[in-house]
């Protein structure tokens, strides 16, 4: 099964022409793994047990989410373990036999080990996946599940979670990470991306973090996230997309702090309101975690409501600043230094060089936006068409 997707399919035509200067490039599966994993962007956690999962999945996909996990791990409760896997494969046979087009669909087992055995159950409707996700990865685990995966018709990628004691914990941390690294260079082109597994990380210390923070706030957390960076996110060839961790929170609540969004960017397009309702939603939060990854070198994002998903690919968006620094870095391959066209800082063509690569690659995913279009122009757009 081959489907073309597109980012911000869901705009009308019109409004895509008003707000990009170069248009998301159409992608599938058989894309190359470097930009299918950037293009992963906002991937959206759905349970396994949600009455009508494959209808649900079909009008997540209309509301321009492109990847979606249907989760047999936390998101189902232990007694209903044998329906959920029920469902999954009754929604995943469903959605291979029917017209698309799907989104990027991945399994999450209960455990790594348990990735054949899931596999079998599911039987012909693995044509629907992309492929697996691999919760609390270990190399030992990881492992078994990887030559599973090989042994399958389709080609299926694995994402595996890194969210065990023994990846938090600074006494055993680089030890393990040095077996997860080498195990995923022998598998490199069946590994799409690396995940985080923030919850449960925090929930090694008893942590849950207040919607008025991000995930940068718990140190312990964010110490272990600059760990698998240091070690799995290189620029050197060696390295994997790794994506940010989830951001839990969706509902109004009373702040103790203020607003993480500023105001002056929203007032310029007379969009105040609009600012009052993505913080009445919690979303400024979101919007700052989300820049936060990318400063920390991370690409897309776990989500667990649709709400979400706007905001992550509106700030997956190329702006024309960047699209021009990036392809005057590409062109100067000798080296040397020049000034950016919007004459406000200086690009250095060999130190920027592997930032400029993962721009353009961004951009062919989530377009390039016209000179005058901001961040706001592009996330009212799409909040209205939701």
């Amino acid at each position: 099964m081959s489907t073309q997707l597109r980012h911000f399919h869901q705009l009308p035509d019109e409004v895509r022409r008003r707000l990009f200067h170069l248009s998301p490039q159409p992608f599938d599966r058989a894309t190359s793994r470097d930009e299918l994993a950037v293009g992963l962007g906002a991937t959206l956690y759905v349970p396994a047990t949600r009455p009508d999962l494959a209808g649900t999945i079909r009008r997540r996909w209309s509301d321009g989410v492109l990847s979606m996990v249907i989760d047999l791990e936390d998101a189902v409760a232990d007694d209903e373990v044998q329906h959920a896997v029920r469902a999954a494969a009754e929604a995943l046979s469903e959605l291979a036999d029917g017209p698309g087009p799907l989104p990027l669909l991945f399994l999450r087992p209960r455990t790594t080990a348990e990735t054949p055995s899931l596999l079998d159950a599911v039987g012909d409707g693995a044509r629907a996946l992309t492929g697996v996700v691999l919760p609390k990865f270990t190399a030992a685990a990881g492992r078994d599940a990887l030559s599973a995966l090989a042994t399958r018709d389709a080609h299926l990628y694995a994402m595996p979670v890194l969210e065990t004691p023994s990846i938090v914990y600074r006494e055993s941390r680089d030890e393990h990470l040095g077996s997860i690294s080498e195990l995923l260079a022998e598998e490199r082109e069946r590994i799409l991306a690396v995940r985080i597994g923030a919850t449960d990380m925090s929930a090694l210390f008893g942590i849950r973090r207040d919607r008025d923070l991000t995930i940068y706030d718990v140190h312990v957390v964010a110490e272990t996230i600059s760990a698998i960076v240091n070690r799995l996110a290189r620029s050197d060839g060696t390295g994997f997309v790794v994506t940010g961790p989830v951001w839990e929170y969706f509902a109004d609540h009373e702040r103790m702090f203020r607003p993480l969004l500023r105001a002056t960017p929203f007032e310029r397009n007379h969009a105040a309101r609009f600012r009052e309702k993505l913080v009445g939603r919690d979303l400024d939060g979101l919007l700052r975690e989300t820049a936060l990854d990318r400063a920390n070198g991370l690409h897309g994002k776990t989500v667990i409501h649709p709400s979400h998903v706007a905001a992550v690919h509106a700030l997956s968006a190329v702006t024309h600043e960047e699209h021009q620094d990036a392809l005057d870095v590409m062109a100067g391959a000798s080296g040397g230094v020049g000034a950016s066209r919007y004459r406000n800082k200086m690009n250095e063509m060999k130190p920027h060089r592997n930032w400029a690569r993962q721009t353009l690659i961004r951009a062919d995913m989530f377009g390039v936006t016209r000179p005058e279009v901001g961040f706001v122009d592009l996330l009212t757009a799409l909040v209205e068409e939701q």
